[in-house]
């Protein structure tokens, strides 16, 4: 049995269970829109391991009869509000929630599609990239700073060719440094911020599923693709296939990181260089999907029914990173 934790308000959870229901393969959805009302989840630790019961409004399973979890996490804007409690209580008891149902999750013995500890290498971006380059991987010149002189000096090296991001794993939308931002650079002084050269070419997104890998090649104008709309650019998407080396290199990462599922963020430079940016924890693979026809979903299926891979035989033993 496999059991999908998310909310059918979110697109990719959607999918997923649309794609079980395809494919026929047995599933229970915990509504995370709905959650906790109308849900009961009970276990104890047996050797490490828990053991007890998740059980729904017409249904229970047992935590060993799962083969595969997949879980993708709602903000507080997409539950249902509890009797009462206050809105400004809310979030935090959502929060404490989720974190409960995380950590029975972390210590599963099936395979969970993506446990919280692995994750957590996307809230730092600077640690993410060591880790990358451990796997050969090549990353950005980049530059974590609160000295506003360090930051032109950044600038100014790269001949002006630079962006600017998120450090954590809050989405932000990628941007170049240009005069406006640089005015504003003496606001480093109350944080530090991500610089990183700006590399040419076209994107390139990879996403790893157990043993099995899906690259897509994105081709716009717009320094951040997937707000091309907003910044007046097009987009062009296909299926792509990687350099031997280079989806080896994914699938090692994937699993030196311990996630099932990733979504890799690449630029194929006009020399044919591979430079990575990030890898996160749960894609919304679904927009790449629709635009390439890939069976990413499928996939995923098929994982989260086995419950293993060559790349991940032994759920029980995924590294924390």
């Amino acid at each position: 049995m496999i059991l999908v934790c998310g909310g059918l308000a979110d697109r990719v959870t959607e999918l997923v269970c649309a794609r079980l229901d395809a494919c026929r393969y047995p599933y229970r959805l915990l509504d995370f829109g709905l959650y906790p009302a109308g849900y009961e989840v009970a276990w104890t630790w047996e050797g490490g391991c828990p053991r007890g019961t998740i059980a729904g409004r017409d249904w229970s399973l047992a935590l060993e009869e799962l083969s595969g979890v997949y879980v993708r996490y709602l903000g507080p804007e997409g539950r249902v509000a509890l009797p009462g409690i206050t809105d400004d209580l809310a979030p935090a008891l959502f929060a404490e929630y989720d974190a409960a149902f995380g950590l029975l999750l972390e210590d599963m013995p099936c395979l969970v599609v993506n446990k919280l500890g692995p994750g957590l290498s996307n809230h730092s971006k600077p640690y993410q990239a060591l880790r990358l380059r451990e796997c050969g991987i090549r990353t950005p010149d980049t530059l974590v700073t609160t000295d506003a002189a360090a930051a032109r000096a950044f600038y100014e090296e790269h001949d002006g060719a630079v962006i600017y991001k998120s450090l954590s794993g809050v989405r932000s939308i990628v941007r170049r440094l240009g005069p406006a931002q640089l005015e504003r650079l003496p606001l480093l002084a109350h944080g530090p911020a991500q610089f990183q050269a700006f590399v040419p070419g076209d994107n390139v997104r990879v996403h790893t599923v157990g043993d099995e890998l899906f690259a897509t090649r994105v081709r716009s104008e717009a320094v951040d693709y997937r707000y091309a709309k907003r910044e007046g650019a097009e987009m062009e998407m296909e299926a792509f296939e990687l350099p031997a080396t280079v989806a080896e290199s994914c699938l090692h990462a994937s699993r030196a990181l311990g996630l099932p599922l990733a979504g890799i963020d690449f630029k194929l430079t006009p020399d044919g260089e591979y430079v990575c940016f990030e890898v996160n924890p749960s894609p919304g693979f679904l927009f790449y999907e629709q635009y390439t026809g890939q069976p990413i979903s499928e996939a995923l299926a098929n994982l989260l029914r086995v419950g293993r891979s060559s790349a991940f035989p032994h759920p029980q033993e995924y590294v924390h990173g």
